[in-house]
């Protein structure tokens, strides 16, 4: 099955039965649905909270809802729509009917605040959004606040209670803390819908007519300047680390997988939902973290398979009933966002049996472009290039490429490389460049080739914070914190932190008459209301001036390199 090696060093530890390189897709993910449906009806595609959703059920309601955002909503092909919840069956079921009706899904972060709605709306020019119930308050606000014509038409609001079994089996109850926003109901403007109306309807959608470069998705992802840019992917990009995924973790429809990962981010889009449609196999979806929830669901369902960020991995460890946990079933487990602590991996390796497999990969690269191979994989390491993938080092200057073992910018040329930044030629030509004719992109990042292939990242070119895997940028975060009252000038960095690995710190200098009268809480409780929860600052220092430049400019380094001392 193994294609002639590349003559790259990374061929050495290149997985068993995995082609480098797999044939150009002509089918889209609407049609991967279409066929596990055809091919397993009765079998589960989704479980949630114990409801088991067989393919033959995805399928019928994803037809209905198309068949809603067609006939009554007006979404056309072409179009962009705001999908806008946890981890549920009402997501996929929305992304696919998106897709049903050749529109493109803005995938929105359920943590995310009005302001930064408007921008999404705004930006991408959608006209239609799907969120749940809970954040429906927000998705309005965060439209009405635009001017008339970059306003949403309509809105469909669901309640993850409609997809759950009235009665939950105790081991699939969730806390109680979280019932209201499960059940979470509230009230509509005029141009708002319940899904469960919508869904009642029973509206049958016109013939598919998608292509596999349509533009499939438009995921966000902050930028230096402040402002969130889409990133462009079509079924192609997407497609072609949905098929390698499943290649390289020997993925088939006998397993069972645990959907944790937020879907609305690209690793969670692709190993909760896209993947295992593909495969035809099941998926426990999990809305939001609960360790003890997990470990239960993983003993309950024999999850075999799980893609997590290694914070979920740490605190499952720390479970005071993580005796009573049956974990024999799994048998792959892996993820990103931060790297692995050594010591919690041996402890997973030595009381499990389990190798954490860590990868890397963008949104703007559809999550994995570096993974670690199964039979040899290595900590705090990226892994090798994956299925497809040409990566090199780079004079991050020159742009020419580097020896092995000398440290420059981490490049990458693969099928699954975004199309560009919505609407941003200028981001986008600086983004990518020419080498031995192929066009590389630029992932920001710095690091280095180990001597047997495998990649190992050393730094950031880009100014950016990874706080668990959601990627801050300090300028967007400056620029909200710009606008409190209080605060003259602010300057983001990222600090240390035991189990994020890294979080947010503000270093603000107040307004004369706020000093000795606002305090970090009142920063904090501010912030809460105006962005998502993982880009509040965690930590808030007060100074008297920030450091600059003989130009003006704000010296973050030196602040960063304080922190870091």
């Amino acid at each position: 099955m193994n294609r002639p090696a590349t003559g790259r060093l990374h061929d050495r530890a290149w997985p068993k039965r995995v082609p480098h390189d797999i044939p150009r897709l002509e089918t889209t993910l609407w049609e991967n649905l279409e066929i596990s449906a055809r091919r397993y009806p009765d079998k589960p595609a989704l479980i949630f909270f114990g409801r088991r959703i067989s393919y033959a059920e995805l399928k019928a309601m994803v037809d209905r809802l198309a068949g809603w955002l067609e006939r009554d909503a007006g979404v056309k092909h072409g179009d962009r729509v705001v999908l806008m919840l946890q981890n549920s069956p009402q997501f996929a079921i929305g992304f696919y009917a998106i897709m049903r009706v050749g529109a493109a899904v803005v995938p929105a972060n359920p943590m995310g605040r009005a302001d930064e709605l408007s921008h999404y709306i705004a930006d991408s020019g959608a006209k239609v959004a799907i969120c749940a119930g809970d954040l429906a308050p927000h998705v309005i606000r965060g439209s009405e606040q635009l001017d008339e014509g970059q306003r949403l038409r309509h809105l469909l609001v669901a309640r993850y209670a409609d997809l759950m079994p009235a009665e939950p089996e105790p081991e699939d109850r969730p806390p109680e803390a979280w019932n209201d926003w499960l059940a979470a109901d509230p009230d509509l403007p005029a141009w708002g819908a319940r899904w469960a109306d919508a869904m009642a309807l029973a509206r049958e959608p016109g013939p598919y007519a998608g292509k596999p470069d349509d533009l499939v998705a438009l995921g966000y992802t902050s930028g230096t300047t402040g402002k969130p840019k889409g990133c462009m992917h079509t079924h192609r990009t997407i497609g072609h680390n949905t098929v390698a995924g499943a290649l390289w973790s020997h993925a088939s429809a006998a397993d069972v997988g645990f959907g944790v990962v937020p879907m609305f981010h690209i690793t969670g889009m692709q190993y909760s939902m896209h993947v295992p449609i593909w495969l035809g196999s099941t998926n426990v979806v999990l809305p939001r973290w609960d360790r003890e929830l997990a470990g239960r669901i993983i003993s309950r369902y024999r999850v075999t398979t799980w893609t997590n960020i290694p914070t979920m991995i740490i605190d499952l460890l720390g479970s005071p009933n993580i005796a009573s946990f049956d974990l024999s079933s799994l048998e792959q487990i892996g993820g990103g966002g931060a790297a692995m602590p050594q010591a919690v991996a041996e402890k997973l390796e030595k009381q499990f049996g389990l190798r954490y497999m860590e990868g890397y990969g963008l949104t703007e690269t559809a999550a994995p472009t570096h993974s670690n191979p199964s039979q040899a994989p290595k900590l705090q390491c990226l892994g090798i290039p994956f299925v497809g993938v040409d990566s090199r080092i780079v004079d991050p200057t020159t742009l020419k490429e580097l020896p092995q073992g000398e440290t420059g910018e981490i490049v990458v040329n693969g099928p699954q490389v975004f199309v560009g930044y919505w609407e941003r030629p200028a981001e986008t030509e600086a983004a990518f460049f020419e080498l031995d004719g192929k066009r590389f992109f630029r992932t920001g990042d710095l690091g280095r080739v180990h001597e047997d292939g495998y990649y190992f990242i050393t730094a950031r070119l880009k100014r950016m914070i990874n706080a668990s895997g959601y990627k801050v940028w300090p300028a967007e975060v400056e620029t909200m914190l710009f606008r409190h009252p209080a605060v003259q000038e602010a300057c983001v960095i990222a600090a240390r932190d035991p189990y994020r690995g890294e979080t947010v710190k503000a270093v603000i200098v107040l307004r004369h008459e706020a000093r000795g009268r606002t305090t970090a809480d009142d920063i904090r409780n501010w912030a809460r209301e105006q962005m998502a929860a993982y880009k509040v600052p965690q930590y808030v220092e007060f100074v008297d001036a920030l450091p600059k430049s003989g130009s003006g400019k704000v010296m973050w380094r030196l602040l960063q390199e304080k922190e870091q001392a």
